[in-house]
């Protein structure tokens, strides 16, 4: 079995994401074409110079994390060959998150004509859900429709969590089920022609909102922002980051700390939509 295909079945057995799967082959048969050597032949040291070789070329210590990250996957993981390097360099800072205020929040929506595109938008804030999360979600995995619970099945990492949905959109889906007549197994969200929508269309539907509301810096705003403002005004609704963290499904309470904390229990915690 060829590299590419070993590391895309091992990323694929651990449920990584399509995108970190495309990206770590990526870095993996640069690295080979560039070494020229046998797989069992290459060393920790031309490893290092392959990273050495983005440092020289101004790369950001992003993507040097990033290369260094699948090459030890690929020898450590799939070959059981330990390939510890010790490389000091610059991250690239991170850049506080945006998020909006609830007026702006009702601003967006306002801007959404189409009913069931708002839906979309409003069960991604209202749940804290990845715009991906929002594309893939089956009426399956709403396991309680009338109390408003459901649950992500295989997000980020593989790992499903629960969430909680708003009483109002909690209507609205259900009106949606029975005026389209979707089965168990569908897909709550379809185009006319019956498909799942995608990814770029809600990016588009975000970012066209942003600007016809005239949102401050709207070209900032996207999908994930909306993730990141239901994040943040719960925190501003007093609850905890353990609170943030089980929405989210953060692994690490480390991730949530990205919003200012505050206090709260997990208990009866309800979405800031329509509050």
């Amino acid at each position: 079995m060829n590299p590419s295909e070993t590391i895309r079945r091992e990323l694929t057995r651990r449920r990584y994401s399509p995108r970190t799967i495309s990206t770590y082959i990526g870095c993996l048969e640069r690295f080979l074409n560039w070494s020229k050597k046998p797989v069992n032949k290459i060393t920790k040291r031309d490893v290092r110079e392959w990273i050495e070789r983005h440092s020289d070329k101004g790369n950001s210590g992003n993507t040097m994390n990033v290369n260094l990250m699948a090459l030890k996957f690929y020898f450590e993981q799939c070959l059981g060959r330990k390939m510890w390097i010790d490389i000091k360099y610059s991250k690239v800072p991170k850049k506080i998150q945006r998020f909006l205020t609830k007026e702006e929040v009702k601003k967006l929506m306002a801007n959404i004509s189409n009913w069931k595109h708002r839906l979309m938008i409003q069960l991604m804030y209202g749940a804290g859900l990845r715009v991906s999360e929002v594309c893939n979600m089956k009426i399956s995995q709403l396991i309680n429709r009338k109390e408003g619970y459901g649950y992500v099945r295989n997000g980020k990492g593989g790992k499903d969590r629960l969430i909680t949905i708003h009483p109002i959109l909690t209507e609205k889906i259900n009106n949606l089920i029975k005026i389209e007549e979707l089965s168990e197994e569908a897909y709550i969200f379809t185009t006319n022609r019956g498909s799942k929508y995608n990814i770029r269309t809600l990016q588009t539907i975000v970012k066209k909102a942003a600007r016809n509301a005239k949102l401050h810096n709207w070209k900032e705003i996207h999908p994930h922002t909306l993730r990141h403002t239901f994040a943040t005004h719960l925190i501003e609704n007093d609850y905890t980051l353990s609170d943030v963290q089980a929405m989210l499904g953060h692994k690490s309470p480390e991730t949530s700390m990205i919003y200012t904390h505050g206090t709260g229990k997990m208990v009866g915690v309800k979405s800031p939509i329509f509050t």
